[in-house]
């Protein structure tokens, strides 16, 4: 059987990773047999979401019935009830779901009734709590397929420390980067100097590592320095796969879902307030805005570095009109051009323009030019994949160091 939880977690503390360990524990206490955990990254566009929009799902041998009323045990002592927008759901189902809904989850937008009928099809024991719309992500979570998988390992806080300042080394975390990457990615960012894996926000999470396998993510795992942990627990994930991305067209794009999307460069970059990039790209006439905002630091200056005319694959979610970009693949580039007034042949000086349509005038001699001197200029670009730093990565995001996309 399978067991889905989600949404029970909130800004102010819990984490439904957290609740999924303990639970697991307390299923192995009752001589049930836990094959697998897994944690489910769906959709990370929907509004309503509490944190990262994350579900977890646990494969289970066992007494269904008890392991239903061992999960909303939990999710009725651990779930933050108090938010707003905490509204568990727990789902238990012997037999499988279709994968279709799941896909949806994670790419597009699924509602409660959706979820409900899913349900009441594969005569699943379900219960969600509130407005239940935790019960989306407990059935996405079940009907989970992932044809690529990665590896997290969750180290968990004490109870008596949650809400505490976290200690962990800072050295050991940038060494157990040098010494597993690429095989592990985003425990911190060398290039800004910056800790990733550790959270900031007062949940029971002590620090994740990510990889490509448990064999990797323990590897780095134990390389690491901290106070006395609580619960560890390794997860399969979606995370680092890329698979909330489909494929689209500028002109038909969806608010809230995630593309890849070809385009030419249609206007020169500009820097906003804040220090967010712009680009406009266009295909067969349409356009859509390019937007890399400051967090993602050192990724502005690939962008700023594009021209009119260079043929680009943009990566990102759509909102409010624009593409926030993840990754950003050079296709081909085009000529750049750098124009200048033409120098004077006798003064060795450089004229100015007489006018617009008027062409060029010395004015030492009066000597004329009708056009300007055009020089190509040097691109710092080449074509390839380029991406976001560590810090500014999503959790579904697959890294270039794992391969480049659709691949």
């Amino acid at each position: 059987m399978r067991i889905g939880i989600d949404d029970t977690d909130s800004p102010a503390g819990m984490c439904t990773t957290y609740l999924g360990a303990v639970l697991a524990r307390r299923l192995i206490r009752d001589h049930m047999r836990v094959r697998e955990a897994r944690l489910v990254r769906l959709n990370p566009n929907v509004t309503w979401k509490t944190r990262g929009n994350a579900a977890v799902a646990l494969d289970v041998e066992g007494d269904p019935d008890r392991a239903f009323a061992l999960a909303c045990a939990a999710v009725e002592e651990m779930a933050d009830f108090s938010c707003e927008k905490t509204n568990p759901g727990v789902v238990v189902t012997e037999d499988p779901l279709d994968v279709a809904f799941y896909e949806k989850a994670v790419k597009d937008f699924c509602e409660i009734d959706e979820a409900v009928s899913v349900l009441d099809a594969a005569g699943a024991r379900y219960r969600g709590w509130k407005n239940r719309r935790g019960l989306i992500g407990a059935t996405a979570a079940v009907a989970s397929y992932f044809p690529d998988r990665t590896s997290e390992i969750l180290v968990y806080r004490k109870p008596e420390r949650f809400g505490t300042p976290r200690r962990v080394d800072r050295t050991s975390l940038f060494a157990a980067e040098e010494a597993t990457f690429p095989h592990t990615w985003d425990t911190v960012d060398r290039v800004n100097d910056v800790v990733v894996c550790v959270p900031h926000t007062p949940d029971p999470v002590l620090f994740g590592i990510r990889g490509e396998s448990p064999s990797w993510v323990m590897l780095a795992r134990s390389m690491i320095e901290s106070e006395d942990p609580g619960i560890e627990q390794i997860w399969v994930t979606n995370q680092g796969t890329d698979a909330h991305l489909v494929a689209g067209k500028i002109g038909s794009l969806r608010e809230g879902l995630s593309y890849f999307v070809r385009g030419t460069v249609a206007g020169r970059p500009s820097t906003g307030t804040g220090g967010h990039v712009s680009i406009g790209i266009e295909d067969g006439g349409e356009p859509v805005r390019c937007m890399a905002y400051e967090p993602t630091k050192n990724f502005r200056r690939t962008v700023r570095s594009l021209v009119p005319g260079d043929e680009v694959v943009a990566v990102g979610s759509y909102k409010k009109g624009s593409i926030n970009l993840e990754k950003l693949r050079v296709v081909s580039l085009s000529k750049a051009a750098a124009v200048r007034p033409p120098v004077c042949q006798d003064c060795r000086k450089r004229m100015t323009s007489d006018g617009r349509g008027k062409g060029y005038k010395c004015k030492k001699c009066g000597a004329r030019a009708a056009g300007p001197d055009v020089s190509e200029v040097p691109r710092t670009l080449s074509p390839a994949w380029y991406e976001v730093p560590p810090t500014a990565r999503r959790h579904l995001a697959k890294p270039l160091c794992r391969g480049e996309p659709g691949t």
